[in-house]
């Protein structure tokens, strides 16, 4: 139903205890492989125009970022994010030299001459960067764009990350995380919208509440660790004459006011609200 067609059925059934609400959801995103795959971003859903009733109980969640990869393995995927019927999906976890990248909301990066990508989910990200060079990472899928793949004497970057203006300014999150690289074989990827970059020693880790996948880490005399995901995110549009209550559970929240609206942004947790 578009919005036009929404604001209708709002006239009919009552504007009194039916509004719209605005929703982005990101999930966590994946850790960073060690050796060298970056991590996917976490799935990345923005709805808008969604019908809500006041007096009634909505669920939100907030995803964690994925672990890291370490002693050679591949990273971890992300936990989902939701709000009522909405799910985002965790972004999948980076490549190492000798396991392959998972798929999620977006897919992990491969890693050296055999392990393979990650696939991102159809309307929540990309997959990660296919095989690379001896001793290189490929970039881990973001919400915008597929993961770079490495080659030649440097590896993969992260996939691109989306803007969103729901806050009132325009902000890029979901990127991937870059790929990590054998020291003295070149240069690691790097990363954008909250994902890590990759290194020769341990990958950055995605930044908290933009689902960014965490970078890939390389090796220089050990193997460094990859970098944790991001967590994920959910903010919420509505009129500034409603207001939120958190009815049960554990969430963190602030909201603000801007233009008319109200936004609230979810940071962690778990529970229910309501609008009135």
């Amino acid at each position: 139903m578009d919005f036009n067609a929404q604001k209708i059925l709002l006239a009919v059934s009552g504007a009194a205890t039916n509004f719209l609400v605005d929703a982005l959801v990101i999930a966590g995103g994946g850790g960073g492989g060690s050796l060298a795959g970056g991590g996917g971003a976490g799935g990345y859903r923005y709805i808008t125009g969604i019908i809500t009733t006041k007096a009634t109980s909505y669920s939100v969640s907030i995803g964690a970022g994925g672990a890291g990869g370490s002693l050679g393995y591949s990273g971890f995927g992300g936990s989902s994010s939701s709000y009522w019927y909405i799910t985002s999906s965790g972004g999948g976890g980076g490549a190492s030299w000798n396991a392959n990248a998972t798929s999620g909301g977006s897919g992990g990066g491969a890693a050296n001459t055999a392990s393979t990508a990650g696939s991102g989910i159809s309307g929540q990200g990309n997959a990660g960067g296919g095989i690379p060079g001896f001793g290189l990472g490929s970039g881990g899928g973001g919400a915008g764009s597929i993961g770079g793949q490495g080659g030649g004497s440097a590896s993969g970057n992260g996939g691109s990350g989306l803007a969103s203006s729901i806050t009132g300014s325009s902000i890029s999150r979901a990127g991937g995380g870059g790929g990590g690289i054998y020291s003295g074989y070149g240069s690691a990827g790097t990363a954008s919208s909250g994902g890590g970059a990759g290194s020769t020693g341990n990958g950055a880790n995605g930044t908290a509440n933009t689902g960014g996948g965490g970078g890939g880490g390389g090796y220089a005399g050990g193997y460094g660790n990859g970098g944790n995901g991001g967590s994920g995110v959910v903010i919420l549009k509505y009129p500034s004459t409603r207001t939120l209550t958190l009815v049960s559970g554990g969430l963190s929240f602030t909201t603000s006011t801007s233009g008319g609206f109200k936004i609230t942004v979810f940071t962690s947790g778990t529970g229910t609200i309501e609008f009135s």
